[in-house]
Formats: structure tokens, sequence, C-alpha cells
């Protein structure tokens, strides 16, 4: 005679304390709960009791055993509901095992094809396999997350519809940024060309939006600077009387002296200056064409570096977040330091100081094409086509940016 099994109830699911062996509760069409026995953490206190719901059936004469989570996170009405639909699939002639492989399968498959999880696997493809800088990944990186993954992320990357796209890029229009969705519109095609590639999608629907979007004028897509002289000696004024935060202060101080790109003197660290020898090594990861770069820092930089070191010395950056001195600044600190001065993105950007010292060292001070082009780490050639390497020319270098550092200091004063 079959034993006749007593439906369990929630109060005892909920009161049956665990013994010194395993104990099953059975509820009846193969349900039942495992209680484990109570286990001790290492001081000797209880960890809380374990209690696994358990299927046990029988397919094509073969048992087999399913798992329905814990208790209390799985109650006893929700294991009974996952019994019945098991009991269901066995009656159609489906083994309830498989059929979870199956979907897990599946759910694993729709992520993988994501168009976030495809966005990812882009980046660490660009990230390892291109010139990148680590500041531009970054920047790339936050403009999906911040302007397209909330609406687009979830999604299949083949079922991603054109209005969906339209609507990206209106959003990010509507904050008055129009390059900004330019450059969105831009990834995606990237994206979507990858997803082609490793046969995740079949063509790039982006593709279509290409006009879609307003021109930019040239002053707006090239970084904004400042050329001439009697322009460039207000502004010096004004970065020397800045009412900021100290940091930014000093970092606003260096950039014109150094004429970096701001993204390398916010990952400025310590150990990389050489006070003594007045010199900024930058590894090669951190520079845009992933070559090390080697900076003469002026005396007047080093002046600068001396009074901001009893107060960021202690920590990897020399310009910290203001939030944690183990990141550094943030990308907008130091153009949201010149609208705070009065200077808007149209004027002045931090990019510009490169196009200032290039325009200045040239027509002003006179310096050598070559010599200037080489410590803006642009790709320099000799007349036999080979690269310079970083210390090619460094005396001159050196004489070029005192130079440059005193030629500053007397547009101030005037």
């Amino acid at each position: 005679m079959a034993r006749i099994i007593k439906a369990l109830s929630a109060t005892e699911v909920e009161k049956t304390k665990p013994g010194t062996k395993p104990k099953n509760l059975f509820d009846g069409k193969g349900l039942f709960l495992l209680i484990q026995p109570q286990k001790l953490f290492p001081d000797g206190k209880p960890k809380p009791a374990s209690k696994w719901w358990r299927f046990k059936y029988t397919f094509n004469g073969k048992p087999g055993m399913l798992s329905f989570g814990t208790y209390p996170e799985v109650s006893l009405a929700q294991a009974r509901d996952k019994r019945d639909e098991a009991r269901k699939l066995i009656a159609t002639g489906i083994d309830p095992a498989v059929n979870r492989k199956a979907l897990r399968a599946e759910n694993e498959e729709l992520l993988t094809n994501s168009f976030e999880s495809i966005s990812r696997e882009w980046h660490a493809h660009m990230i390892k396999n291109s010139a990148w800088s680590e500041d531009h990944a970054a920047t790339i990186l936050v403009r999906l997350e911040k302007d397209v993954f909330p609406w687009a992320g979830s999604k299949q990357i083949s079922e991603i519809t054109a209005k969906e796209i339209k609507d990206i890029l209106d959003r990010v229009r509507s904050r008055g940024v129009v390059e900004t969705a330019r450059r969105v519109l831009t990834i995606m095609g990237q994206i979507y060309r990858y997803a082609i590639s490793i046969d995740k999608a079949s063509y790039d629907i982006s593709a279509g939006f290409r006009g879609y979007l307003p021109a930019t004028s040239k002053t707006r897509i090239n970084m904004a600077a400042v050329t001439d002289p009697k322009e460039l000696a207000p502004l010096l004024r004004a970065i020397d009387g800045y009412q900021g935060g100290f940091v930014a202060k000093c970092a606003l101080q260096l950039l014109p002296l150094l004429f970096v790109r701001p993204g390398e003197l916010r990952h400025m660290e310590w150990v990389e200056i050489d006070l003594e020898t007045a010199e900024w090594n930058i590894p090669g990861p951190k520079m845009k064409m992933k070559q090390p770069h080697l900076v003469p820092l002026s005396k007047q930089s080093i002046e600068i570096l001396n009074e901001i070191m009893p107060l960021t010395g202690h920590g990897k950056y020399v310009f910290p977040s203001t939030r944690s001195f183990a990141r550094c600044m943030s990308d907008n600190t130091i153009n949201a330091a010149f609208r705070r001065m009065g200077f808007d993105g149209e004027t002045i950007t931090g990019h510009g100081f490169r196009a200032t010292a290039r325009t200045i060292l040239d027509e002003v001070l006179g310096f050598r094409v070559d010599f200037i082009e080489h410590q803006l780490a642009h790709a320099v050639k000799d007349p036999n086509g080979r690269a310079y390497n970083r210390t090619k020319h460094l005396s001159e270098r050196r004489k070029m940016m005192q130079e440059w550092a005193d030629y500053l200091d007397k547009l101030k004063s005037k």
C-alpha cells in the first residue's frame, strides 16, 4: 500500500529545527524540504539553518532531482507552484531538468547578445587592440553608461529600433550638446560594426542617422584655444586669482606651463615626478599614442608642485578627487573652473592650451616646429622617417619649456 503523505503547513516548515543529521519534510507529489544539520562559524556561533526545496521525479524510468531554492526565500506556496510546473512538463514528455538547462542557455545567450554586453566586449577589445588612452577609454564608457545603456543596454542588439536610436540622440541633443550626440552616434556605429564582425548583428541600423544631426561649427569641434598673447595675459591672471579649491588652482596653473592633455595632467602621479632632475615621466599606457613621454619641468612648474606636495604628496595622485584621494580629479573640474571664472567653452578649454603653446612657441618665440611637436607628444619623424624617442632633443626642449614659462610670467606682469 502506498504511503499517505500529509501535506506540509507553513508553520511546520518555519518551526522545524535542524537536527544532528539531514532531515526531510515531505509535502507530496515529489516535493520535500531538506533541512541540513546546524553548522558553526569559526567563533563558535551557530550559522543559520539551511533549508532546501527538492523535487524528486521519474522520467522515462530514470530518477531525477531538481532544486527549487531555499526557504524562506522560496515559500511553501512558491515551491508547490514550481513542482506543479515541473509535473506538467513531465506529462507532456519533457524532462524538467533538461528544460531548465535549455532555458539557462537561452538566457545566457540573450545576456551576451544584449547591446550593453556587446558594447562592453567591444570596449575591452578596443582597449587591448587600439591606441586608446586610459582617459579616452573612460570617457567612452561614461558616455555609454550615461546616454545609451539606460534605454537600450538590456535590449538585444538585433532588436533595437530606429526610433530608439533617434530617441537616444534627441535626448542628448536636448541638453544642448550636439557634438556629444554626434559622438554617441559614432560610438554606436563602431559597436554595431564590431557586432557584425563577431556574427552578433547582421547590419548597422545606426548608419541611417548619418546626416540626422545638425553640423557643428569648426570652432566648437576644435578645442577652444586662446592664441593671441593679448588675450592670454588676462586668462593667466584669472587663473592665479582663482578662488576655488587649491588642488584645482594648482592644476589650472600647471596646464599652460606643461600644455599636456587634461587627462594626462589629471592622472599625474607623484611617483612619475623627479623634482631633482625636473622631469615628469608619463608611462605609455596613459598617453594617447601609448608611447612613454617626458615633460621637462620649468622652475615655475617645480614651485607649483612643491606648493601642493604637503597637501597631496602622501597619496598617489598629484591632483586627487575631492571625494577620495584614491581617485584622480574628475574630467570636468578644469573646464568647470574656467566657467566659474567667466570663460565659456567657446573661449577656452583645458585642451586648448596645447594649441596656444603650439602657436606662440612657433610664431612668437621662434622655436623649431619639430621641438614643439615632440613636446606635444605628436608623431614626429626625422628626415630619414625614424620616430624620435622620448629623450630626443631633450636639452633644447628643456630650454624651450623654461623660456615658455618665463614668457608666460612676463605676459602676466604686463
